[in-house]
This record gives C-alpha cells, structure tokens and sequence, in this order.
C-alpha cells in the first residue's frame, strides 16, 4: 500500500520546494535575516545578531523609501530596538502602502562594536501572496471590463451566446499570455537595454498581431465552426484595448516574469468571467420581455452598467 503513494511522492516535494522558493524567504544581506511589514505603518528587521543600540536607535542611520519612487523619502517617527537587540522597528508618520515595495538603506551596521557593512534591503509582501494579489487584482478586482471599461468592442460583439463567448475567452486568455510573455522578454532584453522604450506601443502591436495570426491559424485547421463564430472579432483582438494594455502596465510596473504571468493570466480570466457573466444575462433577456427601445445593444449596455456597479464593490479590496 505504502509502495501505491510513492509515485506521487517526488511531484508533491518538488510542489512544495516550488512554494518555497516563491515565498521569498531570502534576504539581501547575510546579516539580515528578514525584514518584513509590521502593523500599517511600521517595518521590522530581523538580524542575524545584536546590534548596537546607538547605532539602531539613530533615526539618521536609516533611508526608507517605496522602490517606484526611489526621490521620495519616508519620515521615519521611532525606532525601538527589542530587548534581545536583534529587532529593530521603524515606525512612520503615515501608513504604507504595502502593494509596493519598499526599499531600506543602513548605514555601517554596528554589532558588539564591530563594522558588518552597510545594507540595502527591500521590503514585500509574502511573495506567493504578491502574486496572487497580483492575478487576483487583474481578475476580480481591477477586472478590465467592468472597472476600466476596456475592450467592450469584443466584448458586446461576442457575448450574446455561451458557447461563442466562452471559446473567445479561452482564445483570448491564450493570445494574451503568450503575447504578454513575449513583450516581457523584449522589452528587459531588447527595449530596455538599448533605450529603446519609446517603441513599445509599436512593438507590442506587432507582438500581439503575430499572437492573433498564429491563433488564427491554429483555429481555422482544429475548430472551422468556433472560427466562424468568432467571425471579425477574432481579428479586432489584435486591437483590444486589454491585450495592449497589459504589456504596458507590466514594463511600468518592471514586474518580473512570475508577476507577468500573473497579470497576463488574471487579465485573460477576468475578461472570460465578464463574457460569461454577459453572454448567460443575454441569453435570458432574449426570453425577457424588454422594450422594443431597450433591445440589442441598449439593454446589453445597461446590464453591463449593473454588472459594473456590482464589481465596485470589490475596490480598494487588499485579499494578502
């Protein structure tokens, strides 16, 4: 019986080698065990020894900044030092924002009178949960539909049945993820050291064409009847707003290829969960009794309107 598990034995080590290594539990200095958020407006940093309490306590002997904006500094309010010395607790006027990472720089450590080096450390959030937050956030709650109003040619074009709007959905997560990874590797290995970010829009237009051909292709020999379903949609992904638009917040945002593939998936999900949500609504109100006025497009609208009101409420929502 014991034999019968052994199979599964080495995928669930290297499952749970894999969460670990996402979790970054690393640390930029060999001193510094760990730094980490602590309450809304503090950061705790963990060392590997004492350190002198002259030297933590000294407000000057600390920089603190958010990595996006390296020129604005943080006032820092209070340092307490835990009584074994190896906790040191900044405390800030204002409460962080901890979807962002947070850079801090130390002057010479001193421990039992001792020089260790100055430190560049960097503060985040648990990393498996960043990344959920990250695809989460593109998926429900910055859904690009219904919050940013992006890519509603496509979408009112293919929701009227299930089937149709579900293979789109697919198809479009598809392209977008592909396209996504292909603009990440470009631009931190072609556009961005040879300065060449003035071209992205250009590049990931081209990118997201030759993902939609390649699909195009693909569906035309596998599914002849989703392919003609799709009709011209199909063709206007290439001009979705979304699948743009995801290239660009992830070379913004430097996001590493973990955080693209987040957002990318997220994105593409997030826009299938808002064509099926739309497609079902439509087809009962095609059994409805609207108002000659309201049908087609106008009562589509208002439900769109509806369904956006309902994912405002997701705003502002932190889930790690």
């Amino acid at each position: 019986m014991g034999n019968a598990h052994r199979p599964y034995l080495f995928p669930l080590l290297l499952l749970i080698a894999g969460l670990v290594l996402l979790a970054g539990c690393g640390s930029d200095h060999r001193f510094v065990k760990k730094t980490t958020f602590e309450d809304a407006n503090a950061i705790t940093i963990e060392f590997a020894g004492p350190v002198d309490a002259s030297w933590a306590t000294d407000k000057s002997n600390f920089t603190v900044y958010e990595k996006p904006d390296p020129d604005i500094l943080l006032t820092i309010q209070d340092i307490s030092l835990g009584p074994d010395q190896h906790r040191v607790t900044l405390t800030f006027q204002d409460d962080l924002n901890q979807d962002q990472p947070h850079v801090v720089t130390t002057t010479d450590i001193r421990s039992q009178g001792r020089s260790i080096g100055p430190a560049v450390l960097t503060v985040k959030k648990l990393y498996m949960g960043y990344l959920l937050s990250i695809f989460i956030g593109a998926m429900v709650i910055s859904n690009f539909v219904f919050t940013k109003y992006l890519g509603l040619c496509v979408f009112f074009g293919t929701s009227q049945r299930k089937s149709t709007a579900v293979g789109m959905g697919i198809t479009f997560t598809m392209v977008i993820v592909v396209s996504a990874m292909m603009a990440w590797f470009l631009y931190q290995f072609v556009l961005k050291p040879y300065r060449l970010d003035f071209l992205q829009i250009v590049v990931f237009i081209g990118l997201v064409s030759l993902s939609v051909q390649a699909v195009d292709t693909i569906l035309r020999k596998v599914n002849p009847a989703l392919f003609k379903a799709f009709g011209v949609y199909l063709v206007l992904v290439i001009a979705n707003c979304i699948i743009i638009a995801v290239p660009l917040i992830l070379a913004d945002n430097e996001y590493n290829a973990f955080e693209s593939l987040m957002l990318a998936a997220g994105a593409g999900l997030g826009f299938l969960i808002a064509l099926f949500l739309m497609s079902s609504v439509r087809e009962r109100l095609d059994l409805a009794n609207v108002p000659p006025t309201f049908r087609g497009l106008p009562i589509a609208f208002v439900v769109a309107g509806l369904f956006a009101l309902a994912f405002l409420g997701f705003s502002g929502m932190s889930i790690f």
